[in-house]
């Protein structure tokens, strides 16, 4: 009678579960579908809010469009290029920082450790900070990449699984003659992999979604990456329909959906792929403090 109870109480806790998940689900699902319904769907039944969920009387005036603009283009271009190079030197200073971090014989290695902490606890304020930047020259594609590099808290995670790898793998390596960059390059990254991609996705989601650094210091729109092109496009046809509603044949809030849509896309694309390695890096890296 009790093993049927516990059964009962099993089944209803797995079904409440299942209910709340799909409710979560859809809450996160919804507004993904309604930025692509709203971006194909025609100006007057937008504009009359007759899009609800799925689109009305649909066409794909907008995209035609917005792929026409050059502008976008350039800006989707550098967006990749910080995501992908920004990202890259992210992680190469990350885990060898990391790497030295989780080193017991390195010198003055808690006081290291206490440095990186304390950039999370402490900073120098965003106008100081702005004037260091300025100051540097971090006003083009390159001085963007290597002025923000890492962030004390990737460290701290890649630093806390390094930690986590077995003594005797690293004294039976060096046994055999293995010395700091084979250590490095054979045994703790490979088997760290897991976290790494997961900071990896932290930094390439930082970047690829960077706005307010970027709306600051990168004047040049030929520099500028889509988060700011986009908050520039929206402003300048907002305008323009404000002046002018007779000429767009699509409301200006689906052009904004339309540019949502896009810059989405990627990160749609490649999160499956490497979703199985978030939870799991995420978990194993927090083990240690």
């Amino acid at each position: 009678m009790k093993m049927e109870r516990l059964n009962s109480s099993e089944v209803l806790f797995k079904i409440a579960a299942y209910i709340l998940t799909g409710i979560f689900s859809i809450g996160a699902l919804y507004p993904l579908v309604y930025a692509f319904s709203a971006s194909i769907s025609g100006k007057m039944a937008y504009e009359f809010g007759e899009v609800v969920l799925l689109p009305k009387e649909v066409n794909f005036a907008v995209y035609r469009f917005l792929f026409n603009n050059k502008t976008f283009w350039l800006s989707y271009i550098n967006t990749l290029f910080y995501t992908l190079f920004g990202t890259a030197w992210s992680m190469l200073i990350s885990t060898c920082g990391a790497y030295a971090l989780a080193r017991k014989r390195l010198l003055f290695r808690r006081q290291f450790n206490l440095f990186v902490v304390f950039t999370m606890w402490f900073s120098a304020g965003m106008i100081p900070t702005y004037l260091n930047y300025y100051t540097m020259g971090v006003n083009n594609r390159w001085g963007f990449v290597f002025a923000f590099g890492i962030q004390a808290f990737n460290i701290i995670l890649l630093r806390s699984y390094f930690e986590t790898i077995p003594v005797e793998i690293d004294e039976a390596a060096t046994i055999d003659g293995a010395n700091e960059f084979q250590l490095f390059g054979k045994i703790y990254v490979p088997m760290s992999t897991a976290s790494i991609i997961t900071v990896a996705l932290f930094y390439a989601t930082n970047r690829w979604n960077g706005y307010f650094w970027a709306n600051l210091l990168l004047k040049d729109e030929v520099d500028a990456p889509l988060q700011v092109t986009m908050r520039r496009l929206i402003e300048y046809y907002s305008q323009f329909a404000d002046n002018s509603p007779e000429e767009l044949p699509f409301a200006t809030d689906s052009y904004m959906y339309a540019i949502l849509v896009c810059s989405i896309i990627p990160v749609l694309i490649i999160y499956p792929f490497i979703q199985k390695y978030f939870a799991r890096g995420t978990n194993l890296g927090g083990v240690k403090g």
